[in-house]
Formats: C-alpha cells, sequence, structure tokens
C-alpha cells in the first residue's frame, strides 16, 4: 500500500468512526445569491430524528455553489460561481470553529469561468475546482492553518458534442478524487468524456492519465465511486442517464459496462439531471432530475448494473446537489426552486427515499456537505 493511499484510508476510518459515534451534525448549505440568500447556510442536522434545525448564516459569499469539507483539518471551501474577466471566478478557503462558525482565511482565482464544483484531496493537502464556462480544471495547494496557495495545475479542455445548443465548447462540471487518493476524475459535459489525472499531493499538481468516452449527446456532469471503489457513476445531464463504468486505481482505466435511465418509460417532458450518489451500503444508487422535479432511486444488481425502482417527488422543485447521511437512513435534497431541504426517511428493504419529506426553508440551496459534531 502506497503512502498517499494509507492516508487515504486512515482519513476514511477517522471520518467514519465519527460518524459512527455522532448523531448530530452541522449541515452547511451552499446558495446561489441571486435573490434572498446571502452566502453558506449551517444547520444543525439530527440523525436520529432526520431532523433540521433553524437555518444560520455561516458566511457572506457571492453564489458558493459548491463545497467540500475536510474533517480532519475542519476546513470548508466553496467555489464562487462568477466569471471575472482574466481571473475567472474564485475558491475560497473557511476554517470550521467552536459551533461550526466559519472564519475566512484566504481566496483564489480560478483562472476559468463560473467555478461550478470543488473537493479536497483525503490528505487535506490539494484542492481540485472545475470551471463550467471555462471548461478547465485547477489544483491549488492547501496548507494545515486552510490557506490555499498559488494555482499549482490548469488544464484547458478541449472539443465539442453533436448538442450545438450546450456542447459547443468543452464545459468541465465536476472533479472527484478517487478512493486511492491517487488520481482525479473529471466530468466534462461539452465533450463527452471523463478525463482522469494523476495527483501529486506534494505539489498538488495534476497531470494528464487518459481519458474515458461517454455516448455521444450525453453531457456528463457529476460521478461518484461505489462504496467498494471499485465502479464508477456518472449522471448524464442532457441524456437523464448513469453510465456505470468499472475503475481500475492500479493503472487509471475507466472501461464502462451500463447505461441506465433515471426517469421512467412514459415521461416525454423535458428534465435534465444534477446529481448522483450511493447509499452507504452499496445496494442503491440515486440521481437527481431537474424538471421532471425527483430523485431517481435505482438498485445495484449483481453484475453492478442499475434499475429504476422509485421516485421521491414531494416538495422537491429543481433538486441539484443532494446527500445521503453517513447512516443511510435519510436523503436530503437541495429544493433550488423550492427555497427549501426537503428530508426523506430511506426504505433500508427497497432503498426508496419517501413518500413524504420534512420541508425546511432555505434561500435557493444548490449544495449540502454534513459535517459530524459528535454526541
Amino acid at each position: 500500500m502506497n503512502a498517499w493511499r494509507w492516508v487515504a484510508c486512515a482519513v476514511a476510518s477517522f471520518v467514519l468512526a465519527s460518524f459512527a459515534n455522532a448523531a448530530e451534525h452541522d449541515l452547511y448549505v451552499g446558495t446561489y445569491t441571486g435573490k434572498t440568500s446571502k452566502g453558506i447556510y449551517k444547520i444543525r442536522f439530527d440523525d436520529a430524528t432526520g431532523k433540521l434545525g433553524e437555518p444560520e448564516l455561516a458566511a457572506e459569499m457571492g453564489n458558493p455553489s459548491f463545497l467540500a469539507i475536510d474533517p480532519v483539518r475542519r476546513v470548508l471551501v466553496a467555489v464562487g460561481e462568477v466569471d471575472r474577466p482574466k481571473l475567472g471566478g474564485g475558491v475560497r478557503s473557511f476554517k470550521i470553529g467552536d459551533g461550526g462558525k466559519l472564519t475566512p482565511v484566504s481566496e483564489q482565482p480560478t483562472q476559468g469561468g463560473a467555478p461550478c464544483h470543488v473537493s479536497i484531496h483525503p490528505s487535506g493537502r490539494v484542492v481540485l475546482v472545475a470551471n463550467y464556462s471555462g471548461g478547465s480544471v485547477a489544483s491549488f495547494p492547501l496548507d494545515p492553518d486552510g490557506k490555499l496557495g498559488p494555482i499549482a495545475s490548469f488544464i484547458q479542455h478541449e472539443g465539442t458534442g453533436p448538442n450545438k445548443a450546450r456542447q459547443e465548447k468543452a464545459h468541465a462540471h465536476s472533479i472527484n478524487i478517487d478512493p486511492s487518493g491517487q488520481y482525479a476524475l473529471a466530468a466534462d459535459l461539452g465533450t463527452d468524456r471523463v478525463y482522469v489525472y494523476k495527483i501529486d499531493t506534494a505539489t498538488a499538481k495534476l497531470t494528464p492519465a487518459g481519458e474515458a468516452k461517454i455516448a455521444p449527446g450525453s453531457g456528463p456532469r457529476h460521478l461518484c465511486f461505489d462504496p467498494d471503489g471499485k465502479t464508477v457513476r456518472v449522471i448524464n445531464e442532457l441524456k437523464n442517464t448513469i453510465t456505470s463504468l468499472q475503475w481500475d486505481a492500479a493503472t487509471g482505466k475507466l472501461k464502462d459496462f451500463d447505461t441506465a435511465s433515471t426517469l421512467p418509460r412514459d415521461f416525454q417532458g423535458e428534465s435534465y439531471t444534477a446529481e448522483v450518489v450511493p447509499h452507504p451500503t452499496g445496494k442503491f444508487v440515486y440521481g437527481s432530475n431537474r424538471r421532471h422535479d425527483s430523485i431517481a432511486a435505482l438498485s445495484v444488481g449483481e453484475s453492478g448494473k442499475l434499475k429504476l425502482e422509485g421516485l421521491a417527488k414531494q416538495g422537491v422543485k429543481e433538486p441539484r446537489n443532494f446527500i445521503v447521511d453517513p447512516t443511510g437512513k435519510w436523503l436530503l435534497v437541495g429544493s433550488q426552486n423550492g427555497d427549501s431541504i426537503v428530508v426523506f426517511p430511506i426504505d433500508r428493504a427497497t432503498g426508496i427515499p419517501g413518500p413524504q419529506g420534512t420541508v425546511t426553508p432555505v434561500p435557493m440551496p444548490v449544495c449540502l456537505r454534513l459535517l459530524a459534531i459528535g454526541r
């Protein structure tokens, strides 16, 4: 086992142990600030009851549309989804203090327009960003105090897809780290590709290591790994599908083996997917449908292929990001156009959320992240 694989495993074990002993969490909510939102909000979440407390503003920031948390160092990073000439958008770091308070530490320009996704390496030493309108990815060093260093890597994606309205150029939509900590995988909606990058944690630099083609016109948006780390699920915004790929951490190679729809067969309207999340048991995968306004629940078969089992809809309007809590009992949905977060109970036998969810008002929520605070 290499050193960084050991670090990743140690961090994961620490986090799982923390969650196993915690009944309460701080839920951090990234928002769009075009209406009444002022930035990042914090809400107390009780995983025993599924209840949320009252939202409170944790930090003022323009369009903090995606968040990532290093639970060990207690650092939160957020992208500011704006498009500034030459500089592009920004990525900002915060220290998480007593009571979950966020204290700003540093900010760096992402060099690409509309940064829409951010992740932190398990070592806590590297921050990765995807720039949507810029069609690029970037990496930054992160020190133990939560300070972001100057940009270490900037990689411009090139290419187009058959959908002329949405795939006229590259649109990097997410960048995630594989469970081994060796690679980053970036889904690009504009080029129908998942790009694989090798991560150097000492320098925070990315090196191209390959790519996987997704069916033309699919528009890959976000991805997740199954809990066993052997399968990648890529949700495709333009085709409302999830593509499943085998992942080989030894070589950094991807091989697709299945594509499943997130919509019922009889649906004829307009819809666009957004997020994909696995259940902690590995038995189910969930995807969000915007316009159809639903969360799709898909079962994982023995072969790893997905099958649509049901949908959660009540109270959901334009669902972007959502999460399943570590206990696997609750699904928390950011209902962007409903200005609320909806919490659904999950049927442990079928994996289907709902049907009835509890609603907590929050202005334009688009990203949810949990941090365990203990009992």
